[in-house]
């Protein structure tokens, strides 16, 4: 009994004894957590003060920068305030002098009325020569002495390519619409002038810096006044003087070229031309002249101006303003006459074009092919005296009007109304006989394309090989050929 009871007390001895070193070990592992959260919070804490002085650190910085920007921008704003300020005074000012000067003009054109009534000693030492500060001072001799009477019509025609009775005339043709009043600050611009000045500029292709000082005007002035006269030209004038010939000039129009090549029918001599322009700002492509660039070996642009004209080279159409890459073919399309013809107002008339045309109901053109027979030979002999009509006619436009011989300082959408008053001129010179000065001989530079789709019409072919045969049989053909 004795030794079961040892045995029993010494289990339950190691029992409490395990069971204190499990509370131990528990005592001692708790206190390690205790402690590791003890310094975890005392780490956060650190980093919350931490984070706090950062913020007001940086916050007491950009309430600085804030103040400065507030200082700078006060200081800009005053002295923008001021400078509104001090140009309010001087625009008062200007007001003020403007109103004085006014009053002074005024003044001594009463003076000067009155001056048949008042002695000298009455007038003011210096009222009688008020000057208007606003204009400039510049020469007019050389316009005054063109428009003298006495002046030479031999150098007003070489100066201005027609004569003064034709520039009488296109000035009383033009003075209802550029005639301008004269105000009480200074006398409008007579209408002899307006009109010389922009002619001038058309013949002689002069910057305007030139124009500027032959007439005595400002260079803003005198480009202002071209535009204005071209815009009148094509507004009164082109209705009037460019126009498609009526029955009986048609009539006229077809014996005289049949007379001559007897090619019967022709009411027309069709020919495209290309202008140089500066390169425009938007679709530049569209306006690159690769047939001027490669002559002239350098990049060259261009609008085109076609135009169709009678036995006598005057113009009874015309279309301008299309792009320089344009073929001959595109342009006709393109143009107001080509819609009208495709609707029938060309009845049993032919247009005359070049190479560069197709082949249509109403436009003949010369064969192109190799291995021509004799009666095609002699068709493009005669087509081509027709087609020299409108060439020759271009070359006088071109030789009459120099600016359509190189750039100009015109933008581009103002550059219709002066060509078009180009050839309004023109007509008004071939109309009245006027003779071009020799010297001023123009030849033209037009590379002509054949279009790909040369002959659209079937009866237009059979038409023309039945006038070929005509003109060889009857003996209209010549031998030039041969």
């Amino acid at each position: 009994m004795e030794n079961g009871f040892n045995g029993n007390s010494k289990k339950r001895g190691r029992k409490d004894e395990e069971s204190l070193v499990n509370e131990e070990l528990k005592k001692s592992g708790f206190g390690d957590i205790l402690s590791s959260i003890l310094l975890l919070d005392e780490e956060a804490k650190q980093e919350q003060h931490q984070s706090v002085n950062d913020s007001e650190q940086e916050r007491a910085f950009f309430e600085a920068n804030y103040k400065g920007k507030v200082q700078e921008m006060n200081g800009y704003f005053d002295q923008l305030q001021n400078h509104y300020s001090e140009i309010d005074e001087l625009d008062h000012s200007i007001h003020k002098r403007a109103r004085k000067s006014s009053l002074a003009v005024v003044t001594a054109a009463t003076v000067s009325a009155d001056s048949d009534n008042v002695g000298p000693s009455q007038l003011g030492s210096g009222s009688g020569q008020q000057r208007r500060l606003w204009v400039k001072d510049r020469s007019k001799d050389w316009w005054e002495k063109c428009n003298h009477p006495d002046f030479p019509d031999e150098e007003f025609k070489r100066a201005f390519r027609m004569s003064k009775a034709t520039f009488d005339m296109v000035c009383e043709e033009l003075e209802p619409m550029v005639m301008k009043k004269n105000t009480m600050l200074r006398d409008a611009i007579p209408v002899r002038q307006r009109v010389a000045v922009c002619i001038w500029r058309l013949a002689t292709g002069e910057p305007l810096r030139m124009v500027s000082k032959r007439f005595g005007l400002g260079i803003s002035t005198c480009h202002k006044l071209v535009l204005e006269v071209c815009t009148a030209i094509k507004t009164v004038s082109m209705p009037k003087f460019v126009q498609w010939p009526d029955e009986n000039k048609m009539k006229r129009t077809k014996e005289d070229f049949e007379s001559v090549t007897g090619i019967p029918n022709v009411g027309g001599s069709m020919y495209t031309t290309h202008v140089p322009i500066t390169a425009p700002k938007a679709s530049v492509a569209a306006y690159f002249n690769k047939k001027h660039t490669e002559r002239n070996q350098k990049t060259s642009y261009s609008i085109t101006l076609q135009g169709i004209v009678d036995q006598k080279g005057v113009f009874t159409d015309v279309c301008i303003g299309w792009p320089g890459s344009m073929s001959d073919d595109q342009v006709l399309e393109k143009s107001a006459f080509y819609q009208r013809a495709t609707m029938g107002l060309l009845n049993d008339v032919w247009v005359v074009g070049s190479k560069g045309y197709p082949l249509m109901d109403w436009v003949l053109v010369p064969y192109t092919h190799p291995n021509l027979t004799w009666a095609q030979h002699a068709f493009n002999e005669k087509i081509g005296v027709i087609e020299n009509v409108a060439k020759e006619a271009f070359a006088r436009l071109k030789g009459r009007w120099s600016c359509l011989q190189k750039r100009t300082e015109v933008k581009l959408q103002e550059l219709p109304a002066v060509f078009g008053a180009c050839c309004v001129l023109h007509n008004i010179c071939e109309m009245r006989n006027e003779e071009m000065d020799p010297e001023l001989t123009f030849e033209l530079f037009d590379d002509k394309v054949i279009p790909d789709d040369i002959l659209r019409s079937m009866t237009s072919i059979q038409a023309r090989d039945h006038i070929a045969h005509n003109l060889l049989h009857h003996g209209l053909g010549g031998f030039g050929f041969l």
